[in-house]
């Protein structure tokens, strides 16, 4: 009897900066979604608000090294000269407890996974360029001169999209219209005859 019980999906979800990935996952975490959400490590600064552990792991650049060093880390990036990375133990455990495990990434940290879990199910969350750069600029946590790096970084982050499973687009209050979408790729991905075994 063949057994169509599903094994964990190690799901990325990625874009272009001020595309929405954060706003995609916590909506995600409030709707109660029974999955591991992966807490990424950075040593930039807390923004306002955030809080070690829950939005970020907030580590000294030294620290940071060090782990790199010992590759105690699943991906690790410097994205506008911020170090950023995934603790490869945190996933381990997610996925060894049968639970979908979903990861927040810039395009270069998908980019990273794919070649170190190919069968990784990978997301690109998709928004105009005018859009991604009001979005910047209403956050208000960048700076001018961040921005106008971020303008041009987006090409290259296009760039990316061929390695992708999935686009969804997150077009300007239609948050949960996207957040809808990402759940029904990762129920489509669960009914596949030949389900996807990452190893990691």
């Amino acid at each position: 009897m063949t057994d169509f019980s599903p094994s964990p999906l190690l799901i990325v979800i990625s874009g272009p900066a001020g595309v929405g990935k954060d706003a995609v996952v916590a909506c995600l975490k409030e709707r109660g979604c029974p999955f591991h959400f992966v807490v990424t490590a950075t040593d930039r600064p807390p923004r306002p608000g955030e809080v070690h552990g829950r939005d970020y792991f907030f580590y000294s650049t030294a620290e940071f090294e060090r782990m790199e060093r010992e590759g105690e880390l699943l991906e690790h990036a410097i994205v506008y000269g911020q170090h950023k990375g995934i603790p490869k133990q945190q996933v381990r455990q997610a996925m060894a407890s049968g639970k979908d495990v979903v990861m927040r990434l810039d395009v270069q940290g998908a980019a990273t996974v794919r070649s170190l879990a190919p069968e990784a199910v990978l997301i690109f969350l998709y928004a105009s360029a005018e859009e991604l750069l009001q979005r910047m600029k209403r956050r208000g946590a960048d700076s001018p001169e961040q921005i106008a790096l971020r303008s041009e970084e987006l090409a290259a982050e296009m760039a990316y999209l061929d390695i992708f499973d999935y686009v969804v687009v997150n077009a300007e209050s239609r948050l949960n219209c996207a957040v809808d979408q990402v759940l029904s790729i990762i129920e489509a991905e669960h009914c596949r005859v030949h389900p996807r075994k990452v190893v990691l």
